[in-house]
């Protein structure tokens, strides 16, 4: 298919993030909606077109736009998923601003657009630079959401949530600047494969990690998140949930583990040892939180964590399994903050103690908000355990103890989230305000149902997200695959299958004889 489809996606939320900031408030939404269901349809055509088995970068456009620059796009599997995810969350986010967002629409709205162009452009940049263009520019659309439309203490959070991330991506600029130098290109496919000095390997997966740590969040540097979410507008949170912490799990992959396999494997116990901590404190802090929001915040936190130990098990099933918890995360996690906003919009309050009973007058609302509590625990059949089950086999293949400390975040994120559900759900109704709210309506049934088809999709059929990643997946393993880690779940290699073999034929041996 050589038709330019990826430029098309970039191209039409531009052109009409231009149009909104023209509109009256009215106009600017139907444009913005309208612009996000054509990018969605192109996502889909997307993914019917990707051939599943054929060359590993495809739907490439390249063009030389100066000395040293070039523009290039294309997709892997993995770039194919979490583009899917960003076009198919950007129209509910659209719904869900709606009603709730009334000054400066047309602003928001391109505002909102303009994210979505950099969203895709981070997942489909071919060259170095273009990335880091799409990367650190996803920023300005942000920190204005935050900024401009968020709650009381709105400028604190969007200053806190933009230096901590711009900080982190200067050294990843000088880095990526340096990389150039000594491989003489800037394109990403070929830096894949390039074997960097051993020595200089440390600093670069350094200066990227200080980069792609901030934007998971990783502790300690997640303080930004919860402040960024409290304060941010509904549909604020849910991209910022649903597909920006997921810019440093694809870095992770794109670039620190292919480019600089043995600094990853020298430092994977940092990584680990972070993601322990993550785990269990932001867990326990969740526990205790008394504004919905919040909650959810820490214990995306949490989530993130998973991903990454699963992404530096070295193993396929780590790979795969943090991949399915990014997009699986990004859809739970999306639509706990929308069913929290659904409530907010009724109640202009996130206190957990201001509701209760909600199941009496809202019984729609319980349902959808069970099932995405149920998935954010990892129930079976849907999104959240295919992934955490693949990511935690993954890293008991290298670390019982590490697998252990993870799996009891599992348990404690059991904990707070079914707490929360209890408490806003089920219960006496104490306020008589909570307890006349009108359940959901049209618009929200059309922003939850989607989200809700989807989490059930990759639970009970996951393969349809796997196959097309399973191919990139496998190369990034073949080439970490010479320096994987080994921690106390290492055993000497070949063993039991040669022992199994030794048995086998013993016991053929003892038949033959009788």
């Amino acid at each position: 298919m050589e038709f330019p489809i990826l430029s098309l996606m970039l191209a039409v939320p531009l052109v009409a993030a231009i149009a909104c900031l023209f509109l009256n408030a009215s106009s600017a939404r139907m444009v913005a909606l309208f612009a996000t269901l054509i990018d969605l349809a192109l996502g889909i055509l997307l993914w019917l077109n990707y051939d599943i088995g054929g060359a590993q970068w495809q739907f490439t456009e390249r063009a030389q736009l100066f000395a040293g620059f070039q523009y290039a796009l294309g997709i892997d599997g993995i770039a194919l998923m979490l583009i899917m995810l960003s076009v198919f969350l950007m129209p509910i986010c659209i719904l869900a601003s709606w009603d709730s967002i009334t000054k400066r629409v047309g602003e928001y709205m391109a505002a909102f657009l303009l994210m979505e162009v950099l969203m895709i452009g981070v997942f489909a940049a071919q060259d170095l630079f273009l990335f880091y263009i799409f990367f650190e520019a996803g920023l300005i659309p942000m920190y204005l959401i935050i900024g401009v439309w968020g709650g009381d203490n709105r400028i604190y959070a969007s200053y806190k949530f933009f230096l901590y991330t711009l900080l982190g991506s200067v050294l990843m600029l000088i880095a990526m600047l340096w990389m150039v130098n000594e491989a003489g290109t800037s394109d990403i496919p070929t830096l894949m494969q390039y074997d960097f000095p051993v020595g200089a390997q440390l600093w670069l997966w350094l200066a990227f990690f200080a980069s792609f740590a901030v934007k998971m969040p990783m502790w300690p540097v997640h303080t930004w998140l919860p402040d960024a979410h409290v304060q941010a507008p509904t549909a604020g949170s849910v991209i910022l949930a649903g597909v920006l912490l997921k810019l440093g799990g694809y870095g992770f992959i794109r670039f620190s583990l292919p480019m600089f396999p043995d600094a990853s494997a020298d430092l994977a116990w940092l990584v680990f040892a972070l993601s322990m901590v993550a785990v269990i404190y932001t867990s326990l802090v969740a526990l205790v939180q008394q504004d919905m929001k919040k909650l959810i915040a820490y214990s995306s936190v949490a989530h993130m964590a998973i991903v990454t130990v699963g992404l530096f098990a070295f193993n396929v099933q780590g790979l795969e399994g943090a991949m399915m918890v990014m997009l699986g995360h990004g859809l739970v996690s999306g639509a706990l903050f929308l069913c929290v906003g659904v409530i907010y919009d009724r109640l202009h309050t996130r206190e957990i103690a201001r509701y209760g009973g909600l199941s009496i007058n809202m019984p729609k609302y319980a349902l959808f908000f069970l099932l995405f509590t149920m998935a954010s625990v990892g129930l079976p059949g849907t999104s959240n355990f295919v992934g955490e089950f693949l990511a935690l086999a993954g890293i008991y293949e290298v670390s019982t103890f590490v697998t252990l400390v993870c799996t009891t975040g599992i348990i404690l994120g059991a904990a707070y989230m079914l707490y929360l559900f209890r408490r806003v759900a089920f219960g006496e109704q104490k306020n008589a305000d909570a307890a006349a709210m009108t359940d959901l309506n049209a618009r929200e049934w059309a922003m939850l149902a989607p989200i809700a088809a989807a989490v059930l999709w990759m639970g009970v059929y996951p393969e349809s997200f796997l196959a097309p990643m399973r191919q990139d997946i496998a190369a990034l393993e073949t080439r970490l695959a010479s320096v994987a880690p080994r921690y106390d779940s290492a055993l000497d290699e070949g063993t039991p299958r040669e022992n199994a073999a030794n048995y086998v034929e013993y016991e053929g041996h003892e038949e033959g004889e009788h």
